[in-house]
């Protein structure tokens, strides 16, 4: 039997391959489109933080229309595969930050610090959301090699991520925030939307509103606690981080970090200061100042229709500073907020090892 030699002319590049997966996601996307709206239209809804933006529950977790569109949308064919690695968090919990760590740790072997596309492009853009973002390709060829992007990231509780990420065995890393300052930050990003949407509700009503669990993704400390009791039973696929910590003393946590992705640095890299590269290069100083993500920048998005395509890449880096919310919350917020947390958390062990 003769044999046919395959040549490079014979096989689809990358940039094909890619193509066609942006094309197939794009369709099946829109052909399910009008089935989740129909379906949301049955569920409760209730005042957003802005008149025209209702929040819709969804299984005990409030979302708007065009994120729970994509949440089902994920639920359905999201496929994880146990290369996967899944950054986890909570709205302006350090979202931005996490993701241009794993982004820069998985990837320091094929770029320097000259040529990462850190530089050039938005960490959402390089590690997206499997509920936000279709297709899952970061847009730019020498982003991803020939396995496809491995990094994702979610915003979903835990107990309603898509049934393939817990099967396919791939790890996650959550990161969580004080949140007295998850809040403000939140009600500040919301402040820069360009949309028609109306106005933001006050701080004092949406403060009130956040306490109460109507807040973006659902109540914040629950979202917290599906985390961190996954972490607790299962801690060889879920690493947990508090924002506040990492600020405080970076270095350690990303060596961890990148030991858990399966990334670790060697006693090379260490003696030739590769960490602290990392460090530098995915710090909130280095990524605010770069053009990439200046005031009249927006991340490229293939679906309009979501929220975090109003705003520009510099809604992404306001302060990052740790008890900002001093400069907001009356001392009468704060105790409110800090007697939930200590109610919700009480008994889980969180208080002793959660920080």
């Amino acid at each position: 039997m003769a044999s046919e030699t395959l040549t490079n002319a014979t096989l689809p590049s990358h940039q094909e391959v890619q193509d066609e997966t942006t094309e197939t996601e794009s369709r099946e996307f829109v052909k399910n489109q009008k089935r989740y709206q129909d379906l949301i239209a049955t569920f409760p809804h209730a005042k957003g933080w802005r008149p025209k933006t209702p929040l819709i529950e969804y299984n005990g977790h409030w979302i708007v229309q065009p994120l729970l569109e994509g949440w089902l949308h994920a639920r359905d064919f999201f496929q994880a595969r146990p290369i996967d690695f899944i950054v986890c968090s909570y709205p302006k919990s350090g979202t931005t930050w996490l993701k241009a760590l794993t982004f820069a740790i998985a990837n320091r072997s094929r770029f320097d610090n000259s040529s990462n596309p850190l530089l050039k492009l938005n960490p959402h853009e390089l590690v997206p959301f499997i509920e936000a973002e279709f297709p899952l390709y970061p847009q730019d060829d020498a982003v991803v090699d020939d396995k496809g992007n491995t990094l994702f990231s979610t915003h979903i509780p835990h107990g309603l991520l898509p049934e393939s990420i817990w099967k396919s065995g791939c790890k996650m890393v959550y990161i969580w925030r004080d949140p007295k300052d998850t809040f403000v930050s939140m009600w500040n990003f919301f402040q820069k939307e360009r949309s028609d949407h109306g106005p933001l509700n006050s701080l004092e009503e949406s403060f009130d509103m956040f306490c109460q669990g109507l807040s973006l993704y659902g109540p914040y400390l629950d979202h917290v606690l599906s985390y961190w009791k996954a972490y607790q039973e299962n801690p060889d696929k879920i690493m947990f981080l508090k924002y506040e910590t990492i600020r405080a003393d970076s270095l350690p946590y990303v060596k961890r970090l990148a030991e858990f992705m399966g990334y670790g640095f060697t006693a090379e890299e260490e003696e030739e200061g590769i960490v602290e590269k990392v460090v530098n290069l995915c710090s909130f100083e280095t990524l605010k100042n770069l053009e990439a993500n200046k005031e009249d920048i927006k991340a490229k998005k293939h679906r309009e229709d979501i929220p975090s395509s109003f705003y520009p890449n510099s809604a992404y880096f306001r302060k990052g500073k740790v008890g900002d919310w001093q400069n907001y919350l009356t001392p009468e917020m704060a105790a409110r907020i800090d007697g939930l947390m200590e109610e919700k958390f009480k008994g889980t062990g969180f208080f002793e090892h959660g920080e």
